[in-house]
């Protein structure tokens, strides 16, 4: 019997555990699974005598250690920045691993010593990164296999909310860490190269420097760029092409939205607000807004708006930022702190409610003479508040992945991610049985 050791039980990990807990029987699996919170595990595993609920602390290595040595496989669904530590403790123990985020320079600086323990260390394999990859490469490698030559690349992802779901001035919940979402793009300039030019784009700038593009049946969205694109020429083996660009998709009017908040400062996560427990919404708002006798907080926000942005007003009223019926009660809260707390007490997922992931590429690549055009788009709509269409997109490429490796269909070794075909294609057909789908048209461009 093969063992699974799963590292944390989150709405990321729902759709990933059902899985697995489907296949045991049929592959001899047993599902060790870790969480501080064993009610949680207990909902999830729903008495599956395959599977088993522990509570120790996974970021502690001398509690997870044994646990690891216990098992043919790991997959850990920790935050990011505690996977380096644990994939050190699987290479010592001679485990496999699987994460779903990206490789940070230090898991990368292991390759070596997993590659000599004989273990596979595979990260980004979820939604983005993972299943953007996949399809992707898929594409990619279908342009080199004819002879085309790939001249531009844009991807772009989006975790939204569903249609009929669809109730709010935003056009947006929030389906996953609401911090990343508000903290989203900070830390550096967006990079990316289009027709031979480097490009970048300061975080001041970055919600108002918009693509634009329309998916068949779900109508418009928009993009804002991810902090760095430029790395993804490496990992695609697209050195030399002249556009490449990756990020982010919201509906309409989101992004001119949040681009005010960031204007005004209250996206800030680096100093904390005196007695920021006292503050109502519209006091956070004055703070940011200059002193004005005798001039209303709806006033100088106007004034601050611009005619030109006023169409926006109604989405900041919604929210509430003019309320003054309750404090934050949040104490040494930072401005992007309390804006999550504001933006998430609106925009949280309600009772049956259902979340939309849409991931869209475009490329343009020579061809005999030509210059023709691929436009590749999924959408996913959730089954549910626990099968989510993020749980899904994040799920069930690692659970698939998981199955590959313990039935040994996976030779590579070290810290990789899936850009061989012979691991995303089985994994891409896969996903098409579970509704994650993409649609690919292709069209000649005209000179």
């Amino acid at each position: 019997m093969k063992s699974i050791l799963i590292l944390g039980a989150g709405l990321s990990a729902s759709s990933m555990i059902r899985y697995l807990l489907n296949h045991a029987e049929k592959y001899n699996w047993f599902i060790r699974i870790v969480d501080q919170d064993l009610e949680l595990i207990e909902r999830k595993i729903n008495g599956h005598p395959r599977a088993k609920a522990l509570s120790f602390n996974a970021l502690d290595s001398n509690e997870r250690r044994p646990e690891i040595g216990h098992a043919d496989l790991v997959i850990s669904m920790l935050p990011a920045r505690f996977h380096v530590e644990v994939a050190r403790d699987c290479i010592e123990l001679k485990t496999d691993l699987i994460t779903p985020s990206y490789i940070s320079h230090e898991m990368r600086a292991l390759h070596q010593e997993a590659t000599d323990k004989g273990i596979i260390i595979m990260n980004e394999i979820g939604v983005d990164p993972g299943i953007d990859h996949m399809s992707a490469m898929k594409i990619i490698d279908e342009i080199r296999e004819k002879g085309g030559e790939v001249t531009s690349f844009k991807s772009f992802c989006g975790g939204l909310i569903a249609p009929d779901s669809d109730n709010n001035p935003w056009h947006y919940k929030f389906t996953w860490n609401p911090r990343n979402v508000v903290l989203a793009g900070q830390g550096g300039a967006a990079s990316f190269i289009h027709n031979g030019e480097y490009k970048y784009i300061p975080y001041n700038r970055l919600f108002d420097r918009l693509d634009r593009i329309e998916v068949e049946g779900y109508g418009k969205f928009e993009g804002y760029p991810n902090r760095d694109s430029l790395s993804y020429r490496d990992t695609y083996g697209l050195e030399n092409i002249p556009t490449l660009y990756r990020g982010t998709l919201r509906r309409p009017n989101y992004c001119k939205a949040f681009y005010v908040f960031s204007e005004l400062g209250m996206t800030d996560d680096s100093y904390k607000i005196f007695q920021s427990e006292n503050l109502t919404p519209r006091a956070f708002l004055n703070a940011f807004l200059p002193y004005r006798k005798g001039v209303s907080v709806e006033e100088k926000f106007k004034i601050f708006l611009r005619e030109d942005r006023m169409y926006l007003y109604d989405q900041f009223e919604w929210l509430g930022i003019f309320e003054t019926d309750s404090t934050f009660g949040f104490a040494n809260a930072s401005p992007a702190q309390l804006l999550e707390k504001l933006m998430v007490r609106k925009m949280s997922l309600e009772d049956n409610d259902k979340d939309m992931l849409v991931m869209y590429h475009e490329f343009v690549y020579h061809y005999k003479g030509e210059n023709r055009k691929v436009v590749s788009s999924m959408i996913n709509i959730g089954e549910d508040e626990v099968y989510t269409a993020m749980s899904n997109t994040v799920g069930l490429p690692v659970a698939i992945c998981a199955k590959m490796i313990l039935n040994n269909q996976i030779k590579e070794k070290g810290v990789t991610l899936p850009v061989n075909k012979l691991v995303y294609e089985p994994i891409l057909e896969e996903l098409k049985l579970n509704n994650i789908a993409f649609n690919e048209q292709e069209t000649i461009l005209e000179d």
